[in-house]
């Protein structure tokens, strides 16, 4: 107990090690005979100056991620060992993983201390040391390295993307003292990660600030010293058992982005992650299983009011033919399907989406991502929607294929309220040649009746380019300003969007019109400003932290909700229903990699979808 208190004493006098560079180091402790600190290992740089060399050094277990032993929770081919006590300068870790494989000669535990003999490597950015003999000395302790974010510099890792500086923590046990935010769990089921950041969640930097290019590097640069990788502590990919999705305090708890977490323990290492496929950048591997809090609640239905209730909703690929690789899909039978893989995934889609359909309980429904088909996808969601009910309440406008994608949009209806007026009418490139349709899907329009006073509102459902893919051969590059790829075909579009409108295409006599849809630009974005310039009001603006979708663990608002002068004053309410962006995928309908099909429930409406719906209530007048 003497021997472990003195160790706490020094690591506590020292900050354990590590932590920002002194123009003068302390006169290190001598190691043992015949070994090397791990501080020497480790170095002052990104690489260890004994790369290549055959070291053996001495120090306490502070993590133990063996392969084949009593704990199968933590399994990266070896463990993580550190000076005690350490060598006093800040510039370098005291910390350092040993590799010793899969069926390892020694067994060690948290606390031995241990003596390694091996060749000191680089793995994807980590020094380690491969070890060749593992010796149990005896036992000792370390005390974690309090840490806190934001973090005070960052670096670019090798695919170019800034990253927080953390190389003189290298290998080393931290403690992070902040409560974190869960930001996102895009990779939750493949690599068992978690995005934390401090401060609360990221969010997109268009969102709140105006496109600028310095901005937006900023932005970068603070969002990386901001935020961590939550790392299951596993070499496997799509492991069997997930261990973050229900590592919550509460009762029948289920993770969700916005959800919070304290004092995080654990072993810090730069990585790709699995197998080396994730992102690189640096991971705490805990060594304590954390518990998190369950501060973004799952919302229960949909409450706005108004006279007529109008959703916008992508759907995610909703495809009635199954895709089994074939490319018979999209008008012209010659494009590749999506959506479903098997009839067992395509009723576990239609089951979750009627769900969340019926739930959101709307008059006018905008769908994006149908399978562009005459009205299959259209009918079956309206024939489920109607058995669900009990009652023939849902229709949908019959616009039959709409030019050549493989995905249109569509509408339903609740023909016991309200009717369609007129014809529905689309906008692409004939119509106004700013309007691209080889990018955008072209935007469709129907006004509709209020049965109950015959008032009439004209709704237009768009989906434009996506920032997925460049639009450089078009003349539209990426300026690095945070709207990404193709923003001038998108702003075009909305310029086209709102003269058309403009013109009453569907014949309607009446000014109420609602632009709904994914817009695929954030709040701030120049589509957004056109439409705002036009006399249009984007009816999400009044709202704190607006949101439909989470992409590369930041929150922002694709999906939006945009009214004309006449109609914004006759808006009750509108919401964005967070049942899908802050929801893991692996809860979705999909059943590839291995998944556990018990993590589906069809009877909640929860990742039904990847992005949130938009919901309105109107009261609707003459």
């Amino acid at each position: 107990m003497r021997i472990l208190t003195l160790l706490a004493s020094l690591c506590l006098a020292a900050a354990c090690g590590g932590g920002g560079g002194t123009t003068t180091p302390p006169t290190p402790p001598s190691p043992p005979a015949g070994t090397t600190m791990i501080s020497a290992v480790q170095g002052s740089g990104a690489t260890s100056p004994l790369q290549g060399q055959t070291v053996t050094v001495r120090g306490v277990v502070t993590g133990d991620f063996q392969e084949n032993d009593a704990d199968d929770r933590r399994n990266l081919g070896g463990f993580y060992v550190q000076d005690a006590p350490p060598d006093l300068d800040l510039a370098t870790s005291d910390g350092v993983f040993v590799f010793d494989g899969d069926n390892p000669a020694t067994d060690i535990d948290a606390g031995d201390l241990v003596e390694v003999t091996g060749t000191v490597i680089e793995h994807f950015g980590e020094t380690q040391i491969s070890a060749g003999s593992v010796r149990v000395v005896g036992r000792g302790g370390v005390v974690a390295r309090p840490l806190s974010l934001p973090f005070s510099t960052t670096t670019t890792n090798s695919d170019g993307d800034p990253v927080a500086d953390l190389e003189r923590y290298e290998g080393m046990l931290v403690e992070l003292l902040d409560t974190l935010t869960v930001s996102g769990h895009h990779n939750l089921e493949r690599f068992g990660t978690v995005v934390l950041s401090e401060g609360g969640r990221l969010v997109q930097f268009t969102n709140g600030n105006a496109p600028d290019a310095a901005g937006y590097t900023a932005h970068k640069q603070m969002s990386a010293r901001r935020s961590i990788v939550l790392d299951d502590g596993l070499r496997v990919q799509n492991p069997a058992e997930i261990h973050y999705l229900d590592a919550g305090a509460a009762a029948n708890y289920s993770l969700r982005s916005g959800d919070t977490v304290d004092r995080v323990t654990g072993v810090l290492r730069y990585s790709r992650g699995s197998g080396g496929n994730g992102d690189e950048t640096w991971r705490l591997m805990p060594t304590v299983d954390p518990v998190f809090t369950a501060a973004n609640s799952r919302p229960g239905a949909p409450a706005v009011g108004g006279s007529v209730r109008i959703a916008s909703f992508n759907v995610l690929n909703f495809f009635t033919t199954i895709d089994g690789g074939q490319s018979n899909c999209g008008p012209r039978a010659d494009q590749s399907c999506r959506g479903a893989d098997s009839s067992t995934e395509y009723a576990r889609q239609l089951e979750k989406t009627v769900t969340a359909l019926t739930m959101l309980d709307a008059d006018i429904i905008g769908l994006i991502e149908l399978e562009n088909n005459a009205s299959e996808s259209l009918s079956a969601l309206a024939s489920a929607m109607n058995t669900r009910l009990g009652s023939p309440d849902y229709a949908w406008v019959d616009t039959g294929t709409i030019h050549d994608d493989a995905i249109k949009t569509g509408f339903l209806y609740r023909s016991t309220r309200v009717s369609t007026a007129g014809n529905f009418a689309l906008l692409d490139h004939g119509v106004d040649s700013r309007f691209n349709d080889a990018r955008n899907r072209p935007a469709l329009a129907q006004s509709f009746v209020l049965d109950a006073n015959g008032a009439v509102v004209t709704v237009a459902v768009n989906h434009l380019k996506s920032k997925g893919s460049s639009c450089d051969a078009d003349g539209d590059p990426n300026l690095g300003d945070g709207q990404g790829n193709c923003n001038i075909t998108r702003t075009n579009a909305a310029a086209a969007l709102a003269n058309w409108l403009a013109t009453d295409p569907t014949g309607s006599g009446d000014s109420d019109v609602l632009i709904i849809g994914d817009l695929n630009a954030y709040l701030e974005e120049d589509p957004l400003a056109t439409l705002a310039n036009a006399g249009f009001t984007n009816l999400l603006s009044t709202q704190a932290e607006p949101y439909s979708f989470v992409f590369d663990a930041q929150a922002g608002a694709l999906d939006h909700a945009i009214a004309s002068a006449s109609l914004a004053p006759q808006v009750v309410a509108t919401m964005e229903w967070h049942i899908n962006a802050d929801e893991p995928q692996l809860l979705d309908y999909n059943l590839e990699n291995g998944r556990d099909p018990g993590l589906f429930d069809g009877t909640t409406p929860y990742r039904a979808s990847d992005h949130d719906p938009v919901v309105i209530g109107i009261n609707l007048s003459n």
